[in-house]
């Protein structure tokens, strides 16, 4: 039995509303000498989790030179012709592949102001650059991700410890060596915009919505803005708080896949990516996020029994048919 998506319920009520914002505090966290003060760590991630749902650690041990080397690889990618990007469409139902303006989220119903080009590992075959466009590509970014991959499973067993899970319970549901793995590093590039374009209230770079994953791991440059929050279980608020970009940092949140597991005790809160208004910077933006879902064939099971049962691949395939698609299919 197909169960109505609450979290679908939220996003589609949501639009565009909140053009008021206000300074919260979006706590940064120092990963450094991670298992001698996990404890230490997991106190903090959960007290910021819980309070506002995303937050930004350092000391995470990424280098600041594989970043910058991911981030030359997107735009490289991105600047590859239509005509080759297009022959490796996205793969909907597997997450894979390149889109451009075809992200339509039910907040808002309009396409959001981007490209991208989304990996998942099991789903890649026939739509990599070949190394005649794009020598050292594929290397790159699968390096990457295997680097987010670790970070977010360290993040990951801190709210395992704190909700009484094993603490490689979701390690276990992220497993990259199987074919269910359905965890996605996305790269991103939102257009930029001319300097006589009119600002419109429903054009958004991205629209107001949550993520689907357990836990999201976004890739900011500095001064390449335009992220907001409004923090709360529901959009009880139309205050929005920016979240200021840095090459250093990894801001994270939790998606709802984690809040399902939780039962509500760790909230997959409402972001965007307003357009540049008069006056600020009207060039391109690219970031990268790594998704962290969890494999196909796993059970995401609310242990208070809020939510129904329901398997990752099911819940993540309903999330994307609902933003890839027009608004009578959504009916």
């Amino acid at each position: 039995m197909n169960h109505p998506l609450t979290e679908l319920q939220r996003e589609s009520r949501m639009g565009s509303i909140g053009t008021v914002t206000t300074d919260r505090e979006v706590r940064r966290i120092d990963l450094s000498d991670f298992e001698n003060r996990r404890a230490q760590i997991t106190d903090e991630l959960w007290a910021a989790a819980t309070e506002i749902g995303f937050f930004q650690v350092v000391g995470h041990g990424i280098d600041l030179d594989e970043v910058r080397s991911a981030f030359a690889a997107a735009e490289q990618y991105f600047a590859l012709p239509e005509s080759v990007k297009g022959a490796a469409p996205l793969k909907k139902g597997l997450n894979s592949g390149w889109e451009s303006l075809s992200q339509v989220r039910p907040s808002i119903g309009t396409p959001d102001q981007k490209e991208s080009f989304q990996i998942t590992r099991p789903h890649m075959d026939g739509l990599w650059p070949g190394e005649e466009n794009l020598p050292g590509f594929r290397e790159t970014v699968l390096d990457f991700e295997r680097r987010c991959w670790e970070l977010a499973m360290r993040l990951l067993s801190c709210f395992a410890d704190r909700l009484g899970f094993e603490r490689d319970f979701f390690t276990r549901a992220h497993d990259p060596e199987t074919v269910s793995y359905q965890s996605t590093l996305r790269l991103l590039h939102y257009f930029a915009l001319p300097d006589d374009a009119p600002a419109s209230p429903n054009t958004w770079r991205a629209g107001a919505h949550t993520d689907f994953d357990c836990l999201t791991l976004l890739f900011q440059r500095t001064g390449q803005g335009g992220l907001q929050v409004c923090p709360g279980r529901e959009m009880d608020g139309e205050a929005w708080t920016p979240i200021e970009p840095s090459d250093d940092v990894i801001t994270c949140n939790i998606g709802d896949m984690l809040m399902r597991w939780s039962d509500d005790l760790l909230p997959s809160n409402f972001h965007r990516v307003r357009s540049p208004g008069p006056g600020e910077h009207r060039g391109a933006r690219y970031s990268l996020a790594f998704f962290a879902q969890a494999n196909r064939d796993v059970l995401i099971e609310s242990p208070q029994g809020k939510y129904p049962p329901i398997t990752a691949e099911d819940y993540l395939r309903r999330r994307v048919e609902a933003n890839y698609s027009t608004p009578e299919e959504r009916q």
